[in-house]
């Protein structure tokens, strides 16, 4: 019997080609789509769960509150991992990690890569395994590191490095172990370990609990009570600091990291699962979508199966025999598209991994991929040929052998609901792309308040900030730069905040956070920033300026300064006075408000150079003598500049990739719910052949009859439209308020989408309405 339903299953593809194309083209496209988004969800819900102690893994958070709202940040003093090991039994590790940039260099080969310096037992609480060394050894000189994979190639050309020395900065250390590559699902990043006795040599140890600078990571003890064990830590900041600092401890685990970063009220309430969530819904959507087709399109060809079914339960067959056949051939089907959907994922993969940003690859020597493949494919054949099964084996012998075989009009068929629920999805889909695109747009023309074009920098090696009077002096000498400071951070981005900012009047109760940016002088027409009042710092005119500050708008207005030139503020007991006030610009997310800024003066450290080229020159011309400045006082490091407004652009970068993914896919959606509303239009267009030659014969022109035919689906579109608005518009609102800088929803984009949706629709349909008009009517009242 299984045999005999093979040959049909085979007969009917080969049978009715053009049908049996649409079907697995439509099936494939969205399995397709379906298995790139659910491998994108795999790699994000799998993040650093493959440590075999990621039950007993957390970080250390704070949580505090500042200018009245109740925060949390995950950088803590360096003193906290040590006393929690020491007064609590229920730690049983404790890694502090400080992540910086450093020059590696080998001979004449140098290479900048991003370092993590930390504990010793770092190596035993996360599973990075060595390939070469010993994990428990490994951090225990200050001499010694750790190097993965990709490090080593990149310095000696193989992997067997062990005992050899790499420089950093002006320290040797000696390879003790050798590291697998990061996998791609992880939240670390770095290329080498160096330990964390370290610091104590470039003079970063801070043994007070007023500094956050490391990430603490704690290990438990099995058996311990998470939620006990939080309450007993709450306060040891507090204990231990006098009171002074009065904000609380708590754990994050591991198991949250990625996808629960976003904190409201001192407690976590989502991040990056909430993106995920949207694309497993869109996954699920585009598979039923595609099922639906499947649907619609076997239901359509329902007459010519309905006398096979006559004949079939004449013979004795009864329902569940025919259902099984009917879902056997759907497999069927499935099991080609499934084919079909896989080879596009292998082939499309590396486009895919390109506009996420990731390394995903197809597990083709998992036997659990393959297995999970087969049940994918073998569910989707079954849903998609559930409801085509059970449709067709309802029909009744005695109806369809007599030729009184008939389809009700119902104005809410299964088939129509369908169709209005697989527009009203793309639809969704488009209204939410139109509006991302607007809101990247929106903050795209934000006035960022400084001058992105021709201002670049260079993070300070070496000797750059011995040589930095006469690196200036030669690039403003030579007309190669118009201007250079020195600064704390990149001007896109700050490293430092502080609740320790004090000035006259200010309520000594209150906590109000402000982010702190450094400059020697000359910053203001390097960037071009706007000033309100005031100067910018001047140390040739002015030496007192090492003292200065210049605020920004936000925080001259949190001061409640009049007259903010020349009044003084304290920096956690370092005294500074006001010599101007600059219009705020985005040194964060453009998408939010931004901070109250203070911009200290040269008493501050440093770590970038700044330089703004002569716009009256190419940039590409300019770069190359820059270089070999920097080269001739710092010959034993390599160039690597950094253009402001590239650094700017990357700002967007999460967004927009949301948006792209959003489009391609809403794009798919609409391509194969036009192929739903193609098998319903062939389905009515069947159904009708003979109330169309009739209409014929009465003399209905071609196009009055095409006009009806169009006319019903315009109804289904336009229902779609109606349910699919307030969804998107639901949904879209509910995005929009993770942004404080954000665009209203403006009722264009429901227009737009509603005519872009009635259009392609239209086109869709139109070729089988007019196929129907321009039937002979001899032809389809013959049996009459």
């Amino acid at each position: 019997m299984l045999k005999n339903y093979l040959k049909i299953a085979f007969r009917n593809l080969l049978r009715n080609k053009a049908f049996s194309a649409i079907n697995i083209l439509g099936l494939s496209v969205g399995m397709a789509s379906a298995l790139l988004i659910l491998f994108w969800m795999h790699n994000e819900l799998s993040y650093d769960r493959f440590h075999k102690n990621k039950d007993y893994l957390y970080e250390a958070w704070n949580r505090g509150t500042f200018d009245g709202k109740l925060q949390c940040w995950n950088s803590t003093p360096q003193v906290l991992g040590p006393a929690l090991k020491a007064e609590y039994p229920e730690v049983s590790n404790i890694a502090r990690n400080y992540g910086r940039w450093f020059v590696a260099r080998v001979g004449d080969k140098k290479i900048s890569s991003e370092a993590i310096i930390t504990d010793a037992a770092f190596l035993s609480m996360f599973d990075f395994p060595l390939i070469q060394g010993n994990p428990k050894t490994a951090l225990n000189s200050v001499s010694s590191m750790v190097v993965t994979q990709k490090m080593a190639i990149k310095m000696f050309g193989t992997e067997d490095v062990l005992g050899k020395v790499i420089a950093i900065d002006k320290d040797n250390f000696t390879i003790t172990g050798v590291m697998r590559n990061l996998q791609p699902n992880t939240a670390f990043r770095f290329e080498y370990i160096l330990p964390f006795e370290y610091l104590k040599r470039i003079g970063s140890v801070d043994d007070t609990w007023t500094f956050n600078t490391v990430n603490t990571y704690v290990q438990l003890k099995p058996g311990t009570n998470p939620e006990r064990f939080a309450e007993k830590i709450k306060d040891v900041t507090i204990r231990h600091s006098n009171k002074t600092e009065e904000h609380e401890v708590f754990l994050h685990p591991i198991s949250l990291w990625h996808l629960y970063s976003n904190f409201e009220n001192g407690k976590v309430v989502g991040g990056r699962i909430a993106i995920v969530r949207m694309f497993g819904i869109i996954a699920a959507f585009i598979l039923l979508i595609a099922c639906i087709n499947f649907m619609n399109l076997s239901t359509a060809r329902s007459e010519k199966r309905a006398k096979e079914v006559g004949i079939r339960k004449t013979a004795g067959a009864n329902k569940r025999l025919l259902v099984g056949q009917f879902i056997g051939e759907s497999i069927l089907i499935s099991m080609i598209a499934g084919i079909i959907a896989l080879l596009a994922v292998y082939l499309s993969l590396p486009a895919f991994n390109t506009l996420i940003g990731k390394e995903l690859e197809v597990p083709v020597q998992n036997p659990r991929f393959w297995a999970a493949a087969l049940a994918f494919i073998l569910f989707t054949g079954i849903i998609a040929g559930s409801y085509p099964a059970f449709y067709l084996s309802s029909f009744k012998p005695i109806g369809v052998l007599k030729g009184a075989f008939k389809r009700t009009q119902s104005t809410f068929s299964p088939r129509k609901v369908l169709v209005v629920v697989q527009f009203s999805f793309a639809i969704v889909l488009i209204i939410s792309t139109l509006i991302v695109v607007e809101q990247i747009r929106h903050a795209q023309n934000r006035d960022p308040g400084y001058d992105r074009g021709q201002v670049a920098y260079h993070w300070i090696t070496g000797d750059l900030g011995k040589h930095y009077a006469q690196i200036k002096r030669e690039l403003l000498a030579t007309g190669i730069a118009t201007s250079v400071t020195k600064t704390s951070s990149p001007l896109s981005s700050v490293a430092n905040d502080t609740w320790g900012i004090e000035w006259h009047g200010k309520n000594m109760a209150e906590k109000i956070d402000f982010d702190i940016f450094t400059e020697d002088e000359g910053l203001v027409k390097t960037a071009g920033l706007q000033l309100i009042q005031g100067r910018d710092m001047d140390l040739t005119k002015f030496p007192s300026d090492s003292a200065a500050v210049l605020l920004n708008e936000s925080a001259a207005k949190i001061m409640g300064f009049k007259e903010p030139v020349g009044q003084t503020i304290k920096d956690n007991g370092a005294t500074y006075h006001v010599v101007g006030v600059v219009k705020d610009f985005v040194i964060r997310s453009p998408y939010d408000r931004q901070s109250p800024l203070i911009i200290e003066g040269a008493q501050s450290y440093f770590n970038v150079i700044h330089f703004k080229l002569n716009a009256e020159r190419p940039a590409a011309d300019l770069i190359p003598a820059v270089e070999a400045i920097f080269r001739r006082y710092n010959p034993e490091y390599p160039f690597e500049y950094h253009f402001v407004d590239e650094d700017y652009a990357l700002k967007f970068e999460d967004t927009r990739r949301v948006a792209k993914l959003t489009g391609i896919f809403a794009g798919l959606t609409i391509f194969i719910s036009c192929l739903g509303l193609f098998g319903l239009a062939a389905y009515m267009a069947e159904n009708r052949v003979k109330e169309i030659g009739v209409r014929k014969v009465l003399g209905a022109s071609v196009m009055s009859i095409a006009a009806l035919l169009s006319g019903e689906f315009m109804a289904l579109v336009i229902i779609s439209i109606v349910i699919a608005v307030p969804v998107a518009w639901y949904v879209m609102d509910l995005w929009l308020h993770d942004f404080e800088y954000r665009i209203g929803i403006q009722w264009w984009v429901f227009a737009v989408s509603g005519i872009l949706a009635i259009v392609v629709s239209l086109a869709t349909v139109s070729y089988q309405a007019i196929r129907a008009a321009l039937l002979n009517p001899v032809k389809s009242l013959r049996s009459e």
